[in-house]
């Protein structure tokens, strides 16, 4: 089985309001909560070592593989995750499929 691999890229600059706490304490166990029972494997967020990047965060979500991401983001309980986004951040979260080389 391959696993297959989502990225969450937040863009913007330092000026950009993105809460760090409220991403790591809560919207992230919302998002395992969420789609652990469509093959959500593992999560790990990121953040730019310097505020110069125009990236403000990337979180990384590891699934069983492709169908399940699919699955994952047709599902109902996408819906709070999308409507929890704005308690964290004014910036528009960037979906990227990613394959090995």
């Amino acid at each position: 089985m391959n696993e297959a691999v989502l990225y969450v890229i937040y863009r913007g600059t330092p000026a950009d309001r993105f809460d760090r706490v409220y991403y790591v304490e809560r919207h992230l166990p919302l998002v395992r909560n969420a789609f652990g029972a469509y093959g959500l494997v593992s999560l790990a967020a990121f953040y730019p070592a310097k505020d110069t990047s125009e990236t403000v965060a990337i979180c990384e979500c590891r699934f069983t593989d492709s169908a399940s991401i699919e699955v994952a983001f047709s599902s109902r309980e996408v819906a709070a995750v999308m409507a929890d986004v704005p308690r964290f951040t004014n910036l528009e979260p960037l979906r990227l499929r990613v394959l090995p080389l």
